[in-house]
């Protein structure tokens, strides 16, 4: 590979880092905003119908992919023209089966559950959204390609501005689980019309079998790892919804989604950004190892940290909160959730440089050990002790990243550890910063400054031992002039 494209490449990857990390920071902030206000005016029932019926679209949409968005990533070559037409033309296919299947069985489905037809509506709406996404993949596959994030963010901060503004103001009006049926309608229609503005791409029908063929090998078994990562999470999330109440849904979707917030904000961005740039350097061993090391630390660097704090200020928070001491039941899944999700962020870039590298049966063989594990554990859990028995059983199987790290050290040495250590080493600090501090009863403004002083102690942690690596780091994107 050529120095000025492993530049171009290591440039514009910190930079997709940067640009997206800025916009996550926006959309999180509207995002997380919003679910505080939507968990105020809403009850655990009427979350618990939402994240129940959103598991449903997600089932039914992997049947709508057979990986070949993943694939035109992934190639090495230049996309042609058959190469767009044939994915578009052949996942239209797909979408369109799935969403009259879907709308002829929508209302027997929504009885199954005993929704009302309020929730008839809601899954109806998220039918309707996952057809209009469907025509976003080609516009979006050819900004990823040429790691053009930053043109990428700007129709995901209008869609998800749309649909969380529509949702609170409904649901503060009162209108229930209507407030989710209008606002995943709004989110579609923002975000498509945006994503052709940013990324033309005129629509273009037709199936070229060599094309097809060639795409389909990597595709193929791609998807089949997503149905597997589908039946260990939605399908599972589908299944509760028959075995526990609806309140203890919400409670289950409350506590995951908070506690996951760190790899939402952080993970989800270098994960979209390390697939790509991942397969551009799948022929350099040692380019890849130093892109997985980089990777590791990002993220270590940012999540521990905000998950201690998460971990740390959530519970007093509920009680200076009005009208939130009713979500204090499902704290305790918090609390697993957060530890299972720092194991599984560190877990997921792993899982990536498998994917991006060609290596589709190791991800297989841990996709499909982590949803036996999951599945036979949460039932065994939950039978013993209540719906916290999921998050326990997501822990536990969260621990086999010890299996993952030495499976992955096998395509790329990296060293697992010493890429974590001083993030650990500062999250500790912190961690014994907030309990000396946090005894006893405080106001708002006490705990807000508890909070800033030791992430200003984590940080300080961090560029005393690592602020060369930082520099370096930043200074791919960024022109420091201390850089040297």
């Amino acid at each position: 590979m050529e120095d000025a494209e492993i530049a171009r490449i290591k440039n514009k990857s910190v930079s997709g880092v940067l640009a997206l990390g800025t916009r996550t920071f926006l959309l999180q902030l509207i995002s997380f905003g919003s679910t505080f206000l939507l968990t105020i005016f809403l009850t655990p029932a009427i979350f618990g119908i939402f994240y129940l019926v959103s598991a449903l679209i997600s089932f039914f949409g992997y049947f709508a992919d057979i990986g070949l968005a993943a694939a035109l990533i992934q190639k090495n070559e230049e996309l042609t023209r058959e190469d767009l037409a044939t994915t578009f033309t052949i996942q239209q296919m797909l979408v369109g089966t799935v969403v009259i299947v879907s709308l002829v069985f929508s209302s027997r489905i929504v009885h199954f559950y005993g929704l009302d037809q309020e929730g008839l509506w809601l899954f109806r709406a998220l039918i309707i959204s996952f057809f209009l996404s469907s025509l976003r993949t080609i516009p979006s596959i050819l900004l990823e390609r040429k790691l053009e994030f930053q043109k990428l963010i700007i129709p995901q901060v209008l869609d998800t501005l749309g649909f969380n503004v529509v949702a609170v103001l409904l649901a503060w009006r009162g209108f229930g689980i209507t407030s989710f049926t209008w606002a995943v309608l709004v989110r579609a229609v923002i975000g498509l019309v945006a994503l052709y503005i940013v990324s033309p791409w005129r629509i273009t029908i037709g199936i070229s079998g060599s094309v097809a063929r060639r795409l389909l090998r990597f595709g193929v078994p791609f998807q089949l790892n997503a149905f597997i990562a589908l039946v260990k999470d939605d399908l599972l999330t589908v299944f509760l919804g028959k075995m526990l109440p609806f309140t203890e849904i919400g409670y289950i979707g409350w506590a995951k989604k908070w506690a996951e917030a760190p790899l939402r904000l952080i993970m989800d961005n270098i994960i979209r950004i390390t697939f790509p740039a991942y397969a551009r350097l799948q022929h350099t061993k040692e380019l890849l190892t130093r892109a997985i090391d980089n990777t590791l630390f990002g993220l270590s660097s940012a999540i521990f940290p905000l998950t201690v704090g998460l971990v740390f200020f959530l519970r007093p928070l509920i009680d200076h909160i009005p009208r939130y001491t009713k979500w204090e039941p499902a704290i305790a899944s918090f609390y697993i959730f957060a530890f299972a999700s720092i194991l599984a962020g560190l877990s997921t870039p792993l899982i990536n440089a498998f994917n991006a590298t060609g290596r589709i049966r190791i991800t297989m063989s841990f996709m499909i050990l982590w949803t036996v594990l999951t599945w036979i554990l949460s039932l065994v859990f939950i039978s013993l002790i209540g719906f916290n028995g999921y998050a326990l059983a997501l822990l536990v199987v969260s621990l086999t990243i010890v299996i993952v790290v030495k499976t992955a050290q096998r395509v790329a040495p990296f060293a697992f550890w010493n890429n974590i250590a001083v993030p650990l080493v500062g999250s500790v600090a912190q961690s014994v910063w907030y309990l000396l501090l946090l005894r006893g009863t405080g106001g708002v403004a006490r705990l807000g400054i508890v909070a800033i002083t030791g992430g200003i102690l984590y940080v300080s942690v961090l560029w005393a031992f690592e602020r060369k690596r930082i520099i370096r780091i930043l200074g791919d994107a960024v022109p420091f002039p201390w850089k040297k």
